[in-house]
């Protein structure tokens, strides 16, 4: 199954690291974790912040 933006449905998805990702079309990062797609905005100072709370858990739910 192909990783899909929970925000913006993009299939524009790069990898940057180990079950981490990045939507090329609307700048967030995802993570992958037990079935589960976690997003996070990158900060300024290079932190993230979890958006989880914005997506219902049937959103974020991945099978690979």
């Amino acid at each position: 199954m192909e990783l899909i933006c929970p925000n913006c449905h993009s299939k524009d998805i790069g990898k940057i690291g180990i079950n981490q990702y990045y939507c090329w079309n609307c700048f967030i990062e995802l993570s992958v974790s037990n079935g589960m797609i976690h997003t996070h905005q990158v900060e300024e100072d290079g932190s993230l912040s979890s958006l989880d709370d914005l997506f219902p858990e049937e959103e974020r739910r991945y099978h690979a």
